[in-house]
């Protein structure tokens, strides 16, 4: 249509309710006679649990109970995806505490002050046990073991088959461990539920308000562990502050909370607080990984031979798995490697439990190509960015298939890794680099580069458009934005097809009693699968308009358009034309009698499937499994992607470092990251912002870090560096554009892509500021005290310097040498974590 919404920079129609404080989140919810909770929480790491005595809590005043494990009904959780079924997690600490902050017991009171006074008078008799911490250490034979019946703290695992050797023939072979060390997720919202038991008069006996970012999930993990019909429980997600992996599946809490409310017969609620967050909230990344990688005499790769240990923290957190599944999937990124050798292993610590954040899994992989890139660049004597192309993969429109086996969709990465050379004028960079190093600055210049792709994209979503008697429209959606933008984006897709204004749209998701199935939101995959079910939705509601108008009109159905201004009628006579509330009205008397009665079963070709579309007049479309209450001029269907999507880009960092106090300042970040088609450019920079801005402190500043037995050292916001904007620099943000053939809007994800690409650029900005001076490397985050002691070690001529504080290869544990050949289908649910 003219004047197309699609493509442009529109304004967040989300944004007045969060700016003007009048979004509800679960903590400001207003709910009658509602009981607080506080929990008791383990100050060991590792500890038997002798006695839980909870009779003075629960005389308190203002208490109304006090709940240790023998006291409620409460399953066993096997977490978000199950890594190892011996590691389920009791929702209270039972016979072991696993890691500081375990919770041990529940207070409930009239008021959040009793709950926290009693919760401090519950006596806990511990036997303290030696924790397993380190990841290295516990792998090995003899550390200290979390579950006693697994025998071992390697709670998954395979190697690759010996033949072929991806070494065979190298003329050169680099060698590097590195770290992608564990980071805190941090919204700006923790964690938060409220358990509302009885009838709320709509059939449900159980309405659970939950910060999520799965509603749905979260549904059918309430009804399986708690024996009830999922038709009798209603789980809504309000507003929620941030997710970015962390908020997924039924947590401990949840269950504890759900579980007192009912046994009291009274709402209970709990939000989070940061201290609490900082103990139990999953963590992110937390890999060692070890890396070869062989190069011929024209240095290009000819191998590649990975060993990752993955932390799974206690309880055996899903995230353990990301380095078996996502990690492994991403293993040759963007480049042509022939032979790659893929060992992995997921370990049980005495630490807060693993799960996502931004990236699950392909920030890992991404960290590791684009670091041993440059320190091949800088053993082989190529420049980083020459290396880069010799071993690109050329540009394809048809799949592609990985050593690994991996699929991608399409692709361009010289034309990305060319345009963000040029935003940055990467040879005048070099050039002010090299003055710099004649003058001998105190302050160096470092020019960082990375090439990515990732993964997104996985299942099929609800989508569902309704077109009322006063011209407006709703949408309804499975998809659960919480900061992304969804109410703008599918709001353009539905008023660009329909012509109707966008203020007129109104977006519903994230209660299970008006959308009855969603996949949530994660991996990148909303606007995809989500936004295509809503287009094609859409486009089902026109084609009925337009046979109503065509009847009410008396005109061939292939002869009337919609015109500009949203009014639907034979073409070249606008006049007639009628509008959105008219042609309701119509499909409210009765309509076509189910001449368009909707498209049901599959759609060919390779825009995925969809399923139970149609719309309604007398007879009109089988209406099963859609959402209740939808009106007689509207559609709803499942849209299904044949297979994931494939993003990609490049970003370049420019850093100065200070070579007398190992201060890093970030300059400029230049990022080209390549989604597809974009539907609102606003959003999708806002996308990348946010992703440059998570990566880079990961690069910098970030690290949840323990001591020897199991204490959280970063345990606030005082002692975790997460940094805010004045620690940043703007952002310089482009686009190419590379559509994929597997959905209708040609979109790919973009929610994380920044984030893959970014870490590794400013980590190498920082090494290559000071690689004239003989370091290689600097393990993350790239603190001043850690850069100093690269640039002292390398004056000195330690060997350490080559690895930022250590050597830069050690020989990898021999727990891989005990793991069991790679086998697809024996790996666990958890490795197919994409989030």
């Amino acid at each position: 249509m003219p004047g197309s919404l699609l493509g442009n920079r529109v304004v967040r129609v989300e944004d007045p309710d969060l700016l003007t404080g009048h979004a509800s989140y679960v903590g400001n919810l207003k709910i009658p006679g509602c009981l607080t909770a506080a929990f008791v929480r383990s100050p060991y790491a590792h500890a038997r649990v002798r006695a839980v005595h909870t009779a003075a809590a629960a005389e308190a005043p203002g208490v109304v109970a006090a709940f240790a494990a023998g006291d409620l009904d409460l399953p066993a959780l096997g977490g978000f995806l199950v890594l190892n079924p011996a590691c389920a997690r009791p929702p209270l600490a039972t016979e072991k505490v696993r890691f500081v902050g375990d919770p041990v017991a529940v207070v409930v009171a009239e008021s959040e002050a009793a709950a926290i006074d009693a919760a401090e008078l519950v006596l806990v008799d511990y036997e303290p046990l030696e924790a397993a911490v380190d990841l290295v250490e516990a792998a090995s034979p003899g550390a200290p073991v979390q579950f006693e019946a697994l025998g071992t703290n390697v709670a998954a695992g395979f190697r690759a088959p010996p033949e072929p050797d991806p070494l065979a023939g190298a003329r050169t072979v680099v060698r590097a461990q590195l770290e992608n060390q564990r980071v805190a997720v941090v919204p700006m919202e923790a964690d938060a539920i409220a358990a509302v038991p009885g009838d709320d008069g709509d059939g449900h006996e159980l309405t659970v308000y939950v910060s999520t970012q799965m509603p749905h999930d979260v549904w059918h993990s309430i009804s399986t562990a708690f024996g009830i019909e999922q038709s009798a429980v209603r789980v809504v997600a309000p507003h929620v502050g941030g997710a970015f992996g962390s908020k997924v599946g039924l947590g401990a809490e949840h269950a504890t909370v759900i579980a007192a409310a009912r046994h009291l017969g009274r709402p209970v609620r709990w939000v989070q607080t940061r201290a609490e967050a900082f103990m139990g909230m999953p963590d992110g990344r937390a890999q060692v990984q070890w890396v070869e990688v062989g190069f011929d005499e024209e240095h290009r790769v000819t191998g590649m031979h990975w060993r990752v240990l993955c932390d799974a923290g206690a309880y055996g957190g899903f995230g353990g798995a990301l380095g078996l599944g996502p990690t492994r999937m991403m293993a040759e990124g963007v480049y042509r490697i022939p032979v790659i050798r893929y060992d992995a292993a997921a370990v049980v610590t005495n630490t807060t439990p693993m799960g996502a954040f931004r990236g699950a899994g392909r920030p890992e992989a991404a960290e590791l190509l684009e670091r041993v890139m440059d320190i091949a660049s800088d053993e082989l004597g190529v420049d980083p960015v020459e290396l880069r192309r010799l071993n690109l993969r050329p540009a394809f429109s048809e799949p592609v298939t990985t050593a690994v086996g991996t699929t991608y969709d399409t692709g361009d990465y010289e034309l990305a890794l060319s345009r963000a050379l040029e935003l940055a004028g990467y040879e005048e960079l070099r050039a002010e680099q090299a003055a710099r190093r004649r003058r001998g600055d105190p302050v160096q210049l470092g020019i960082g580069v990375s090439v990515y792709v990732e993964v997104t994209g996985g299942g099929s979503e609800l989508g569902a458009v309704d077109v009322h008697e006063d011209g407006s429209a709703t949408i309804r959606v499975g998809t659960s934005a919480h900061g992304q933008g969804h109410a703008t984006a599918f709001s353009e897709i539905v008023s660009d097809l329909l012509g109707i204004p966008l203020e007129r749209i109104r977006f519903v998701q994230s209660d299970t009693a008006l959308v009855p199935r969603g996949g949530g939101t994660g991996g990148s995959r909303s606007l995809q699968i989500g936004g295509s079910a809503v287009l094609r939705a859409a486009e089902e509601v026109l084609g009925r308009a337009r046979a109503l108008v065509a009847r009410e009109l008396e005109a061939a159905p292939e002869d009337v358009v919609l015109f500009e201004g949203g009014k639907i009628g034979v073409a070249g006579v606008p006049s007639q034309a009628l509008g959105w509330s008219e042609i309701a009205r119509l499909a409210a008397r009765g309509g076509t009698d189910g001449e368009m009665a909707g498209t049901g079963g599959a759609t060919a070709g390779t825009d995925g499937e969809m399923a139970g579309t149609g719309g309604a007049g007398d007879g009109g479309g089988d209406r099963a499994g859609w959402p209740k209450g939808l009106g007689p001029l509207a559609a709803a269907l499942d849209f299904r992607e044949a297979a994931s999507t494939f993003p990609f880009g490049a970003h370049v960092s420019v850093v100065e470092v200070d070579t007398e106090t190992g201060h890093v300042r970030a300059l400029r970040h230049v990022a080209v990251d390549d989604c597809g088609r974009i539907v609102n450019p606003l959003i999708v920079a806002g996308q990348q912002h946010g992703g440059i801005a998570q990566g880079m402190a990961q690069a910098l500043f970030e690290e949840k870090r323990f001591d020897g037995a199991g204490n959280p050292l970063t345990a606030s916001l005082a002692d975790y560096e997460m940094p805010s904007a004045a620690e940043l620099p703007s952002f310089e943000v482009a686009n190419t554009v590379t559509p994929t053939p597997l959905n209708p809007l040609g979109a790919k994800g973009i929610g994380e892509s920044a984030t893959v690409g970014s870490t590794p650029a400013v980590h190498n900005a920082v090494v290559d500021a000071l690689s004239h001076l003989g370091v290689r490397h600097v393990a993350m985050p790239c603190t001043p005290e850690r850069v100093w002691r690269a640039i002292d070690a390398a004056r000195s001529g330690s060997p350490v310097a080559l690895g930022g504080g250590r050597p830069l290869w050690s020989d990898p544990p021999a727990v891989f040498d005990t793991l069991a050949l790679y086998d697809s289908a024996a790996q666990p649910d958890a490795a197919r974590a994409d989030i």
